[in-house]
């Protein structure tokens, strides 16, 4: 035998070895870097930015078929890799863990082979390229001059994704290539002014030349794929968009870990919903006596502040959302840093009215957390800028912030920063992020938020408050209903558009947004579904504890497991497979 034989066949021994010495924590954990390492980061590299992994930020994801394809083989071979281990020899946490790493991976297989959105949604493909431009964009991990180098890599990539969709494409719903086309003149413009914007402080002649050559390609290769979408696909765009009930539930089985039965789900959010909007009419009626319930959303709407004071209004309810989680020991904050507030960045502003731009969890450097609010345009006129500014009445500014700041997304992430398990950094669930951001809205109020100690001056704004977090409720409420009716297939279009307006209180516009959101977003009931889950959850462990439960500790508890589906944190804190629902 050769050296060299002999020396494989030691190394293979070795390894064989310490292999049989791991416990199958260690088996499983080694697997799932080998998942993250070799899979998930290089082959997303958009997500790999934003989790603050800069290894691949030259790099674009492959739309190609062949791409696909290959993406699917491998997640085929990891899910025999993980199901050669038995979840059941593992400890509690790495239980957990397993079954947010295999359910990832059901989860991506499904959409790529069954709901197929390469397939079947033209936004994809330009919405995506955008996406991955913004995230070298958004936070300034590095010198400009870095950063554009890589988005310039970004960019020469670009113009041969969307040559890919024309390749891809079929049997498109026709909503589908109406939201690409609605989109596109956005898009468009971020890459003719946003971008350019974002990176005006460099000065490297060379480098601005290569950056203006592979912009100006994105932009024709996007203004090219408009016409095409226009001219050629869209007038034969007659698919289906929607999942029907059996892809749907499998959705909500991986993704939230969620397999209560969809008409038990429909039946718990009615009985929610019905008993927010009596709540609201009846609080209503005392703050508007004699009005009907349209001009009472009118009325709450134009009580807003000016919008040169509006970064101001919510820097102002920091001091009082802070003074109350502190005083009532609601949760553990575990940093004084505060966010920094600023106007929602040009290249932000036409998506979306408020938001939380925190850093990946292992980001190396930009480590400031931004809580960005959109103003209006200055050359507005007056009548766009009142309707822009009901969007931030009084009373939805409270909420809005408890949902963003504290105690919110911001809070935790700031407790994400304390785990150090790479799973739960790097996976979790909508349902528990806005879950949890959407339980914070209401749960403040129910702890005794809306008193004068902490800024409602009198009664009736008091009560304001309560309303504003109500109508937050009843739109997320009628999501939860519109998401699964639309897509089993029990509601149209625009039974949708009705359902928003006469049952969760929005207006015309809104609701046809929504439901536009809807017929590619199904599954957007996770914020209501989250909060049902944390308040049954809470319920339950109340009523296991008695006397010794603790608030603070059961909020700081939930923060401990970082976001994954309730049903992982449920079996942390009760130790059981009780129902979540």
């Amino acid at each position: 035998m050769k050296k060299s034989q002999l020396l494989l066949l030691l190394i293979f021994q070795i390894g064989a070895v310490f292999a049989a010495n791991q416990t199958p924590d260690q088996v499983f954990f080694s697997e799932a870097d080998k998942y993250f390492d070799s899979y998930l980061l290089p082959t997303n590299p958009t997500y790999a930015t934003l989790q603050g992994v800069h290894l691949y930020d030259a790099k674009l994801e492959d739309y190609s078929k062949n791409g696909i394809q290959k993406e699917i083989a491998t997640l085929n071979d990891f899910a025999k890799r993980f199901d050669a281990i038995n979840p059941k020899a593992l400890s509690e946490q790495a239980q957990g863990d397993y079954d947010l790493v295999t359910n990832q991976i059901r989860g991506k297989l499904l959409t790529l082979q069954t709901i197929r959105p390469w397939q079947q949604n033209p936004d994809y493909y330009s919405s995506g390229i955008t996406a991955s431009a913004f995230a070298i964009m958004e936070r300034k991990y590095a010198a400009s001059n870095l950063r554009l180098e890589s988005l310039i890599e970004r960019e020469k990539l670009m113009p041969a994704v969307l040559q890919n969709a024309k390749k891809n494409l079929r049997n498109v719903p026709k909503i589908f290539a109406e939201i690409a086309l609605e989109q596109l003149p956005e898009l468009i413009q971020f890459f003719q002014k946003d971008v350019p914007m974002a990176f005006s402080d460099v000065t490297d002649s060379t480098l601005k030349k290569q950056f203006n050559d592979s912009n100006a390609a994105v932009i024709a290769a996007l203004q090219a794929y408009q016409n095409w979408l226009k001219q050629d696909l869209l007038p034969r765009s007659n698919g289906d968009f929607r999942l029907g009930a059996e892809t749907y539930a499998k959705v909500l089985q991986y993704n939230e870990m969620v397999t209560t039965p969809l008409d038990k789900l429909i039946a718990l959010d009615l009985e929610n919903m019905q008993q927010n909007q009596k709540d609201f009419q009846r609080i209503a009626s005392e703050v508007f006596p004699n009005k009907n319930l349209q001009d009472i959303l009118v009325a709450i709407g134009a009580n807003h502040p000016a919008p040169n004071k509006l970064l101001a209004t919510f820097s102002a309810t920091f001091d009082n959302l802070i003074r109350f989680l502190k005083e009532k020991k609601i949760i553990t904050i575990p940093s004084d840093v505060r966010p920094i507030m600023e106007e929602t960045p040009p290249f932000l502003r036409a998506i979306t009215f408020a938001s939380m731009d925190t850093p990946g969890p292992f980001e190396p450097a930009a480590k400031e957390a931004y809580f960005n609010v959109t103003l209006p345009a200055a050359d507005w006129t007056k009548e766009r800028t009142d309707g822009f500014m009901r969007a931030f009445s009084y009373p939805l500014i409270s909420s809005i912030a408890a949902h963003e700041t504290y105690p919110g997304h911001y809070v935790q992430f700031i407790w994400m920063q304390n785990i150090h398990d790479r799973v739960r950094k790097l996976l979790g669930a909508m349902s528990n992020a806005e879950g949890w951001a959407h339980y914070s809205e209401q749960m403040i109020l129910d702890e005794g938020f809306a008193t004068k100690a902490y800024g409602a001056k009198t009664e009736r704004d008091a009560k304001l408050l309560r309303l504003g977090q109500l109508l937050e409720a009843l739109l997320r409420n009628a999501r939860f209903i519109v998401g699964i009716e639309m897509h089993t297939g029990k509601m149209t279009y625009d039974q949708a558009i009705d359902f928003f307006v006469k049952e969760g209180y929005q207006s015309r516009e809104a609701g046809t947004v929504e439901a536009k959101r809807g017929t590619s977003d199904p599954t957007y009931l996770y914020y209501t579904l989250g909060k049902l889950q944390i308040l049954k959850l809470r319920k339950d462990l109340e009523a296991k504890e008695g006397d010794k439960f603790n608030l603070q500790h059961f909020h700081d508890d939930f923060m401990k497991q970082g976001f994954p589906p309730i049903k992982i944190v449920r079996k942390a804190l009760l130790h059981d497979d009780s129902p979540t629902l």
